[in-house]
């Protein structure tokens, strides 16, 4: 920022900002569907080779190897933990990237100050607790907050 108060600031640059913060969430989330998607292909595998182990077992007349069976259930059990654990976290992501674009369109509509506009995306993002999803760039809210321990 040109100042602390955000004043050579426009709305519009707050809106473009907002928006870039979207469609940054929206890439993770797409990105955690991929990686849920392989882990669930995993899974997949997983219950292939324990009905696998099963069968042969079964027509083989060879006594089933309950401690292997065991470990692999265990394994699924944490991979299925993991992909719920992705499928929260995409929906955090997504809720946090559809609230910066319903943001910008206020922003858009009813801000002309861009004092006024900073304001709203540093309430924004300090009620979001947006900071923890950006460990790779700074949030306005940080920006605006940094060195002043009574923020907000």
């Amino acid at each position: 920022m040109d100042d602390e108060d955000g004043s050579s600031l426009s709305p519009e640059e707050f809106v473009e900002y907002c928006e870039t913060q979207a469609g940054l969430l929206s890439g993770r989330v797409e990105t955690m569907a991929s990686e849920a998607d392989e882990l669930l292909d995993d899974i997949d595998a997983e219950i292939a080779e324990i009905r696998t182990r099963l069968d042969d077992s079964g027509t083989e007349g060879d006594d089933i190897d309950a401690a292997a069976v065991a470990e692999l259930e265990t394994d699924l059990d944490e991979t299925r933990a993991v992909v719920e654990a992705k499928r929260a976290r995409m929906v955090a992501f997504r809720e946090l990237a559809d609230g910066y674009v319903s943001l910008a369109e206020d922003l858009r509509s009813d801000v002309d100050d861009g004092r006024e506009a900073m304001k709203r995306v540093v309430r924004f993002e300090a009620d979001a607790d947006a900071p923890v999803y950006f460990d790779d760039r700074k949030t306005v809210y940080e920006a605006a907050t940094e060195g002043n321990s009574d923020a907000e």
